[in-house]
């Protein structure tokens, strides 16, 4: 059941679609009050339309409707909204604390005499379990089974977990272990393009299939003409509780495309191409909306593949509209033919509809790439923006060796692995994976990697015995098509046989290395490389054994698997010998567009969509083996390791007590620029001597056993631990020490982060944390904010913030404060030796000027200008209440 608003403007309008009547609020009788609203950006259209159903004179007034229209003559707009999207994707990783706070909601609302059975999602929401699947196994025939045998052991409680809630709560549907990545699961199946449900009337409501996931790549369904992004766990509960996502209307960057792809090139060579385009021109907090002649030769799949690397451009969404090309995939896909007739029959009626006849958008501001200026390229080996031309990448590599990795006279050592007939040096590919979200479900991408392998094949070439190959795609309709094929039996012979559906390299479920290799990099500190078809590439995310990584195309990943290092030009020196020991180079084994086209359009087909589709809830063997007991509040195991009831809501009363000022913190971290989420929130694998593997022995959980940070996500105890524990981040108050370590000052010890902020705790000392540009950039990871606020930080002073991690900082409680132009942690001179006081705390404002009092080791004091970034009176709201979820609770226990 929808709810809607007041329709004071009379918009709400029927529609007749293959003998059904819908209904419908008319952008285009708005527009008779409001304006000529004909050139919006399409995605603007889809805000107007969200705003115009939920006008009710409060959260949603007239004069927002009319900032919309005033947006066409200032292309900017200061004015904040209140958008509810029409449902929330999850992934497991980040779906799991999200339901651990549903949990523990019912909890307490039991506690303050409400209805726990208040506490249930508000809009639908599918839960995806695709995060949890390692490359433990590779380069058998019997790796899916072995790796699947493996995510089940090691996740059973959470799996129960999340049984119990697919029972226990309304409108909330788990996708099981084995079925595709979430964003592709999305794009397939899960999205309509148009949404309908029936409102308090009982009249079948469309309107845009709108939603926030908890992945920032959730944009990959843009490209299916739905508008879509990520935001933290924090945010996405809210709106599955019913409040709604508070924003400022957004800027809007067109991206015109002109021309075609030229031969030989690839949907990854564009969209890294694009990637560093919109890095350039800054478009952080924007929306990015496609358009131009270009769009007719892009297919659904490269679309969606340009649309899911908005966060690596730092867009908030990267936008495709309806087209002919949306309703071809909508039916290749096996959706239902009236549901495509509604598409295409809304998308004209609301101007939603895009052909060659209809007249550009208006922009904020506009770039232009001619597609047929496209060269091959990767990513790396540091971050997703930085494009390197393939014939470049060695270049770039070794010059990075000396200057970034400071491997100098040594730089061509190569050392003998134990127990093997080769040898490794700096360089080396030890990882090809085909993996992510980005890539996997690209069809022109996966058939050219898989042509790749049976050209390579039928000259005898193998991959280097360094090298773990992986193919994880992204649905299992990949495999239908590439067994069809016979694509498959070749991508097997070299090496990349299937080794589970889900995320793995990308997110650092890239399993362990060979013990040898791991050994003999370690050992002799070498510079190992990964090549994947992934779209994040930061240090220390793909494997704690690999420094460099790039992103790649599919087909590039298994030239790099053959070649075995980085450090040669692929495009002019051989990537091996055929069977008669003659030179074979790249060009030798690199398919023609032709020869892709022609077996996309012999071996798919609808039929495949459907049958894989059919049952998608319903999970296999082992999934359904799995017997819980749906009941209204979770029975929390004492002794889990994976789940544990979280401590937010102690000694929560209704009225919400006045936030105390900060007196006297100290700085738990002092950070440079660029510290991403994965810095910030545990992530990966969790190593023995750390706090959180100390605290896994002490409850007997054996180090084979440890799993990863994002599996145990459900257990606060575990990720408190986890956070600021990345071991590339470097704390300034600690120089030259890399990893998770700070200084507690009263004494002068080297601590770990928890350590010291446990001590502190202890203290009674409230903490800040002081950072450079882009504070919190990179995936939306509710933890990074959870386990900030868990280690006692009351607030986060940058030089700027990344959008998502910014206002999930807020829904935790904790104040994110911005240096004033011209100041930051290097001008006032900062060892982590002062004392940090901000006053009067309890009556911030929106976007006020804060002064920040500072005392230093000698008891001098100074004060320097901060902007509060709390930046809504919404968020200030949640702030005021401790948090977020703190406000949702108090408001239905009301």
């Amino acid at each position: 059941m929808t709810a809607v608003g007041q329709d004071t403007l009379g918009t709400r309008s029927t529609l007749e679609v293959g003998g059904k009547t819908v209904a419908y609020y008319s952008i285009p009788k708005a527009a008779e009050t409001l304006g000529d609203v004909s050139r919006l950006p399409f995605s603007m259209k889809v805000l107007l339309e969200n705003l115009l159903r939920f006008e009710d004179g409060k959260t949603v007034t007239t004069d927002d409707l009319k900032a919309m229209v005033q947006w066409l003559g200032d292309r900017t707009s200061e004015r904040e909204i209140q958008y509810r999207p029409a449902r929330v994707l999850m992934q497991d990783f980040t779906g799991v604390p999200c339901v651990v706070d549903l949990a523990a909601m019912r909890d307490a609302m039991n506690t303050l005499g409400g209805d726990a059975q208040k506490i249930n999602p508000l809009v639908p929401v599918h839960l995806v379990i695709d995060h949890s699947v390692m490359v433990d196994e590779f380069g058998t025939p019997k790796a899916f089974e072995a790796n699947v045998d493996l995510e089940y052991e090691r996740n059973m409680e959470r799996y129960e977990f999340l049984r119990w809630g697919s029972k226990a709560l309304d409108n909330f549907k788990v996708v099981p272990p084995g079925t595709g990545i979430c964003h592709q699961v999305n794009l397939e199946n899960l999205a309509r393009t148009i949404w309908t449900s029936v409102d308090a009337a009982g009249e079948t409501v469309a309107y845009p299939d709108t939603l926030v996931g908890t992945d920032s790549h959730t944009t990959m369904v843009n490209g299916l003409g739905v508008l879509g992004w990520g935001v933290g766990g924090i945010e996405a509960e809210a709106a599955m509780l019913g409040q709604p996502v508070s924003m400022l209307i957004p800027e809007v960057v067109g991206f015109k495309l002109t021309g075609t792809l030229a031969e030989g090139i690839t949907a990854t060579d564009l969209v890294l191409t694009v990637t560093q385009m919109l890095r350039a021109k800054g478009v952080v907090g924007r929306f990015v909306e496609f358009y131009g002649p270009g769009l007719d030769a892009l297919t659904l799949a490269d679309r969606a593949t340009i649309a899911n690397m908005a966060p690596e451009y730092g867009a908030t969404c990267g936008f495709f509209p309806v087209d002919q090309a949306t309703l071809n995939y909508l039916r290749l896909t096996g959706r239902d033919e009236w549901q495509i007739d509604l598409v295409e029959a809304y998308a004209k009626v609301q101007g939603f509809w895009r052909d060659a006849a209809a007249p550009d958008p208006v922009f904020t501001d506009t770039l232009a790439l001619d597609m047929a200026t496209v060269q091959p390229s990767l990513a790396g080996p540091k971050r997703p923006q930085d494009k390197v031309l393939l014939s470049n990448v060695d270049d770039n590599f070794n010059a990075e060796l000396v200057k970034g990795y400071k491997k100098t006279g040594e730089s061509d050592q190569r050392v003998a692995v134990d127990g093997e007939g080769h040898d490794i040096g700096h360089g080396d590919v030890v990882i090809a994976a085909i993996t992510s979200c980005t890539n996997t479900s690209n069809p022109s991408v996966l058939v050219a990697a898989g042509l790749v392998a049976r050209k390579a094949r039928a000259l005898g070439l193998e991959p280097k015995p360094w090298v773990k190959t992986s193919l994880a795609p992204g649905s299992q309709v990949v495999t239908d098509y590439l067994t069809k094929a016979k694509l498959q039996d070749d991508l097997d012979a070299i090496g990349f046989n299937l080794v589970g559906y889900g995320c793995t390299t990308c997110i650092g479920n890239s399993g362990p290395l060979p013990a040898p290799i791991s050994k003999a990099i370690n050992e002799n500190d070498l510079v190992a490389a990964s090549v994947l078809s992934g779209n994040r590439n930061f240090e220390g995310r793909v494997s704690p054994d690999v420094r460099a990584n790039f992103l790649a195309s599919p087909p590039l990943v298994v030239a790099y698997a053959l070649k075995g290092t980085v450090r040669e030009d692929i495009t002019a020196t051989p990537i091996g010998e055929d069977k008669d020991g003659k030179p074979v180079y790249l060009k030798d084994i690199w398919p023609t567009n032709h020869e892709v086209a022609d077996i996309i359009a012999s071996v798919i087909d609808s039929e495949m969509y459907r049958s894989r589709y059919a049952n998608v809830f319903e999970g296999d063997r082992q999934w359904q083996a799995i017997n819980i007991e749906g009941s209204d509040t979770y029975r929390w195991s004492a002794g889990s390791t994976y789940v544990q009831n979280p401590p937010y809501f102690e000694g929560m009363t209704m009225t919400p007590a006045p936030v105390a000022d900060i007196v006297e913190a100290r700085p738990l971290a002092i950070l440079g620029d660029s510290i991403t989420t994965d810095h910030i929130s545990p992530a990966g694998s969790i190593k023995v001597d750390s706090p959180a593997g100390r605290y896994l022995l002490e409850h007997q959980v054996t180090k084979a056993d440890f799993n990863s940070y994002g599996a145990r996500r459900g257990n606060h105890e575990v990720m408190m631990r986890g956070t600021f524990a990345n071991i590339r981040i470097r704390n300034e108050m600690v120089p030259g020490v890399e990893g998770g370590m700070t200084k507690y000052i009263p004494s002068g010890e080297t601590l770990a982060i928890y350590d010291a902020a446990m001590k502190y705790k202890a203290d009674g000392t409230p903490l800040v944390i002081v950072a450079g540009k882009e504070y919190g950039t990179g995936s939306s990871r509710d933890w990074a904010a959870k386990g900030t606020n868990l280690l006692g930080v009351r607030a986060v002073i940058a030089e700027s913030f990344e959008r998502i991690h910014r206002s999930n900082l807020v829904g935790m409680g904790i104040v994110p404060l911005q240096f004033a132009e011209g100041v930051d942690r290097r001008t006032l001179k900062l060892d982590g030796t002062e004392l940090f006081s901000i006053d009067d705390v309890a009556n911030l404002r929106p976007r006020q000027q804060v002064t920040v009092r500072l005392k230093r080791a000698d008891g001098s004091e100074e004060t320097f200008e901060t902007r509060c970034r709390i930046d809504t009176v919404n968020e200030l709201e949640y702030f005021l209440n401790g948090g977020i979820l703190h406000y949702v609770l108090r408001k239905l226990a009301a």
